[in-house]
């Protein structure tokens, strides 16, 4: 797969990510979540800062 260089693909693309975070997030029943949940939550928020770290490197180039 080809780098996401272009600024408006790059936004486009973490607006995405953080809407699935977002609906994961809205979707967890507090009653029943497990900790697996929670690091799921907290991998996809990893991921999300890594793109961020790496488009930012992009533009710094």
């Amino acid at each position: 797969m080809k780098p996401i260089t272009n600024k408006e693909q790059q936004v486009t693309y973490l607006k995405e990510r953080l809407e699935i975070f977002l609906e994961v997030l809205d979707a967890i029943d507090p009653e029943t979540t497990e900790i697996e949940d929670i690091d799921r939550l907290i991998q996809m928020m990893d991921d999300l800062e890594e793109k961020m770290d790496q488009f930012q490197s992009r533009e710094d180039k």
